[in-house]
């Protein structure tokens, strides 16, 4: 028996599904044992059901899942016999994704989601783990209420918020009290490519339906405090935000401007960037960036060509820190969607997730 944690993969066969399924595939703690899908899937098998539809190109399928019959995501009892825990990217309603993912939990099965459904439900932690690992804490209280003792679900925040929040996080001690940000985010947010979305090309469309609340309300609940059971948002810092779509296929681009209520000089900030550490870094997390921010010096930088994998796409790059004749201090961030603020970001806090016990074997 393989030593390695059996996942499953919920919506295996959508873009974020694939980006799972091509992360785990050399993965030192988990396997993909289990993909599930839509009913039209079933009884394919993987490589039948993305036929096709391979959005990563010019990745291959991973010679491990090509064969994997894929299984009806409403068949709970199949897809979850002989699983430690699954990913959940399913592409449904939120109302769907709600009841399945705890219809999963309640069958003992820990749900890792990279899904917005369960982002609100007091007791369901979501998280950037080198920021608030402390979150998970809030999983007994959550199993409580279920009636289980090994399900649950956990969350990672959207990804139009990676490419800023971190920079405030850093600056935590400086008390940033004000944000105004402006996110370009590329189009694979949208589980598209440019076959899919030929009008993208040349085009930026200045609305993404419900990413500018997204962006504006999910740091506060990321600096949040666990209270009586529910995570409680903090009340601080107000941000506003625009979100557009912008032609590029990956890479969320920020670009931020914060008031704080302590002074600070430019070394400063970017020190606290680049010293910037968590707890994944500390335990040397398989999926952890080494250096989870830098600080980029040149002017035309970070760009999405050049700086978007790094770290595997783990890494979060700030830039053009400079002061501002309005606000306090503006800067510049990048983060790639479907690694660090979609699938990677769900298997890092999967990796968190087993270091603290809450993922363990059957």
């Amino acid at each position: 028996m393989s030593e390695k944690l059996r996942a499953a993969i919920l919506g295996g066969t959508g873009m974020v599904g694939q980006r799972f399924i091509s992360l785990l595939a050399d993965h030192p703690w988990f396997e993909v044992t289990e993909i599930a899908a839509s009913p039209r899937s079933a009884g394919m098998t993987y490589a039948e059901a993305v036929q096709g539809r391979w959005k990563l190109d010019p990745l291959p399928i991973p010679e491990k899942v090509r064969n994997i019959v894929v299984k009806s995501v409403d068949d709970v009892a199949a897809v979850t016999a002989d699983v430690d825990f699954c990913f959940s990217a399913l592409n449904m309603s939120k109302e769907e994704i709600r009841a399945i993912e705890e219809t999963y939990a309640k069958a003992e099965v820990p749900v890792v989601s990279n899904n917005s459904a369960h982002r609100w439900t007091p007791d369901v932690p979501m998280c950037i783990p080198e920021i608030n690992p402390e979150h998970m804490e809030v999983i007994p209280f959550q199993r409580k209420r279920l009636a289980t003792s090994r399900g649950f679900i956990a969350v990672k925040p959207n990804c139009s918020i990676q490419s800023y929040t971190p920079a405030l996080a850093a600056w935590k001690s400086l008390d940033p009290y004000e944000v105004v940000v402006t996110t370009y985010q590329a189009i694979s947010g949208a589980g598209k490519n440019f076959q899919d979305w030929p009008e993208m090309n040349g085009n930026i469309i200045p609305y993404i339906s419900g990413e500018e609340e997204k962006s504006e309300k999910e740091p506060l609940r990321i600096f949040g405090k666990l209270e009586n059971g529910v995570i409680v948002p903090s009340a601080g810092p107000v941000i506003t935000s625009q979100c557009l779509r912008v032609p590029v296929m990956y890479g969320h681009t920020a670009a931020a401007f914060v008031r704080f209520r302590k002074p600070a000089d430019k070394d400063e900030l970017i020190a606290k960037l680049r010293e910037f550490r968590g707890i994944p870094q500390q335990l040397a997390l398989p999926s952890a960036p080494k250096q989870f921010i830098r600080y980029m010096e040149e002017d035309n930088r970070p760009q999405v060509q050049l700086d978007v994998d790094y770290e595997r796409g783990m890494g979060v790059s700030i830039g053009r820190l400079r002061e501002d004749t309005v606000y306090d201090w503006k800067f510049v961030g990048l983060s790639h969607n479907t690694i660090r603020g979609a699938a990677g970001g769900a298997v890092e806090c999967a990796e968190l997730l087993k270091v603290q016990n809450y993922i363990q074997h059957r």
